[in-house]
C-alpha cells in the first residue's frame, strides 16, 4: 500500500486486495477461489446447455410462426428469457457475487414454469408421441427440483456465497 499526493494535495491510497478475499463490514472475508463441483455443472449447465437446447429447439420452430401466431411468439419469447436469466444465473455465480444463489433459483423456478407451459399447452409445436408429454414434464421438474434443492442445502453453495 502507498499514499500518492496529488497536484491538487488529494491524497489517494492505492490498495490491492488479494485474490479470494473480499472486505464485508470492516473485516477481510475469506472466499473460496474456485467454483468447483457440482455448483461447476450448474454454471456450465445454464452457461452453455440452455441456450444451445434453445438455439436448437428455436430453429425448428420459427417455420410455425404464422401458422400458430402471437401464442408461439409468446412462447418464444418465455423461453429466450429464460435461457437469458439463466445466462445471468451462471454468470453470477462464477464471479461469485452476493445475490447468485438467489439469481440462480429464479432462473430455475422460471425455466420450469416455461416448461410446464410448453407441455401443458398446444401453443408450441411438437412431435412426440401422445401421452409422452407429462413424463418429459415430470422429468423436467424433477431436474429444476433436484438443482433448487442443491443450491438450497449445499455447504458448497452455502460456504462460498454466505458471509
Amino acid at each position: 500500500m502507498r499514499i500518492d499526493v496529488r497536484a491538487n494535495r488529494v491524497a489517494v491510497m492505492h490498495e490491492e486486495q488479494p485474490q479470494g478475499r473480499i472486505l464485508i463490514g470492516g473485516r477481510w472475508t475469506v472466499l473460496m477461489t474456485k467454483i468447483r463441483g457440482w455448483l461447476l455443472v450448474l454454471c456450465v449447465l445454464l452457461l452453455a446447455w440452455q441456450p444451445f437446447s434453445l438455439a436448437v429447439t428455436t430453429s425448428g420452430t420459427l417455420d410455425g410462426l404464422s401458422l400458430r401466431g402471437p401464442g408461439l411468439a409468446v412462447v418464444l419469447v418465455a423461453r429466450l428469457f429464460a435461457a437469458g436469466l439463466g445466462i445471468a444465473a451462471g454468470l453470477s455465480l462464477l464471479q461469485r457475487t452476493p445475490g447468485a444463489v438467489s439469481i440462480a433459483k429464479a432462473s430455475l423456478v422460471f425455466s420450469a414454469a416455461v416448461d410446464v407451459f410448453v407441455y401443458a399447452t398446444p401453443y408450441y409445436p411438437n412431435n412426440r408421441p401422445p401421452g409422452d408429454a407429462l413424463i418429459i414434464l415430470a422429468v423436467s421438474l424433477i431436474y429444476y427440483g433436484i438443482w433448487l434443492a442443491y443450491l438450497a442445502r449445499s455447504k458448497r453453495v452455502r460456504a462460498t456465497f454466505q458471509p
